[in-house]
């Protein structure tokens, strides 16, 4: 049997697109998998559909599909995306629509629903994960919830033959098991190739991480031309193995190094990564290099799922505001720290000191410290101030006591901005596996 290709069309909701387009029209592939979603994006999507009940899909939706699609429907590439978010129905039927504006000559879209557990997490006060609360501790502020559905519940809707299955929060690598399982006709209890198709999804799913974008570091990890990196591609056999590659012409690198990066990424326990369709162990995953650009993966195992889903949690946490101004030229660093000593007092005399806050001088102390900060004197430094407050009055004095500084010293201050934004923390917590409910819903022109 020929070996199964699969890409990466994404590795985020904010990634380039062209490097997809270049996947689609180029990669003889068997499907193409966008990956979009983080832990907060469902409920910030839910945010944008409770203002508009059309939206709370991906933003960048019909962009990527306007791109994709043609290739895709005419060279038989099955779509896989996880951009329907908090409205997967309302992003199907946003695909449609584009099908219709293209005049694509068919248009199959499948839509996977049934990760949005909200009613039940609000009936049955869970624990939450890594804290001694309860759901309970969220009334009020909660927003979302949503279970990571596993590869079973996207296999209906390729099996109907859709040319673009949507849905909302998937576990990103079971956006590629999925297609895998559906060609291959692995069973679900197959646990060594559940395993083997867990890692070739952790390893395309942040696209060019593997690639070579997440590793490079001019002098000690040269990556080639990653103005024009290209997504990677996984070419699998039967029996799980695969190849991982990229398309001839393009930037960046695939390698044994690139792999290992993001094997290990986001891992605490390489023999037991816990994912909704299997323990992988991916503790004897061999890596060897095949030539350039060619990685071939192997080794991969697991044990039987879990018998709960985690669930993504999104609830309402406050305010941040932010405010920053700079300073350059001679004694730029004594005035920025005489800056940050006036902002301090003025929190002081607001009566926000005791709330949580960040000073710091950008590009001195502001990412590891005073204790790893510049022993030379910078041409220029960023003062920046953030609070977080529980509303939003409290949160927008903090631009405005930065924005003074500019006729109340210290001299010579300038570029100030201000920014006020809602937080939308995350939590975790585990639904009975036989609490959720999916469903498949066929849209065609």
């Amino acid at each position: 049997m020929k070996p199964f290709r699969i890409g990466a069309g994404a590795g985020y909701s904010g990634d380039r697109i062209d490097p997809a387009q270049d996947l689609a029209e180029r990669g003889e592939l068997h499907a193409l998998v966008f990956e979009c979603l983080a832990e907060r994006t469902i409920a910030l999507a839910q945010l944008r559909r409770a203002n508009d009940p059309k939206l709370g899909f991906d933003p960048l939706l019909r962009e990527r599909m306007h791109a994709v699609l043609p290739a895709c429907v005419r060279q038989g590439v099955t779509i896989i995306t996880n951009m329907g978010a908090a409205n997967p129905l309302a992003a199907g039927e946003a695909i449609l629509q584009l099908g219709r504006e293209m005049k694509l000559p068919r248009l199959r879209v499948a839509v996977v629903t049934g990760d949005d557990v909200l009613p039940w997490m609000l009936a049955h006060d869970a624990p939450l994960m890594d804290s001694d609360e309860t759901v309970r501790s969220l009334d009020g502020r909660l927003i979302s919830a949503n279970a990571y559905l596993g590869a079973d519940a996207l296999l209906p809707a390729l099996a109907s033959g859709a040319d673009v299955v949507v849905t909302g929060r998937v576990a990103d690598p079971a956006l590629f098991l999925a297609p895998l399982m559906h060609h291959f006709g692995w069973k679900p209890d197959d646990w060594r190739r559940m395993g083997q198709g867990i890692v070739v999804g952790h390893l395309l799913e942040c696209a060019a991480q593997v690639s070579g974008g997440y590793i490079a570091d001019p002098g000690f990890v040269d990556v080639p031309r990653l103005h024009d990196v290209g997504f990677p591609l996984a070419e699998v056999q039967e029996d799980g193995s695969c190849v991982i590659t990229k398309l001839a012409g393009t930037g960046g690198r695939v390698d044994r190094l690139t792999c290992t990066a993001q094997l290990l990424y986001e891992l605490e326990d390489p023999a037991r990564y816990l994912q909704p369709d299997v323990v992988a162990d991916f503790s004897s995953v061999r890596l060897t290099e095949m030539g350039a650009d060619r990685v071939a993966v192997e080794g991969a195992t697991g044990q039987a799922r879990p018998t709960h889903l985690k669930a993504t949690l999104g609830y309402r946490e406050g305010y941040i505001g932010e405010g920053q101004i700079s300073y350059a030229g001679p004694g730029a660093h004594a005035r920025g720290q005489l800056a940050l000593d006036i902002l301090e007092a003025r929190l002081k005399r607001l009566g926000l000191h005791a709330l949580e806050h960040r000073a710091e001088l950008i590009g001195v102390n502001a990412m590891h410290g005073p204790a790893l900060g510049a022993d030379r004197e910078p041409y220029e430094v960023r003062v920046r101030l953030a609070l977080r407050a529980p509303t939003r009055a409290q949160a927008e004095l903090v631009g405005q006591e930065v924005e003074a500084l500019y006729l109340n010293g210290p001299g010579g201050g300038g570029g100030v901005t201000q920014t006020v934004r809602e937080v939308v923390a995350a939590a975790s917590a585990l639904i009975p596996r036989e609490a959720v409910h999916t469903d498949c819903r066929i849209l065609e022109l």
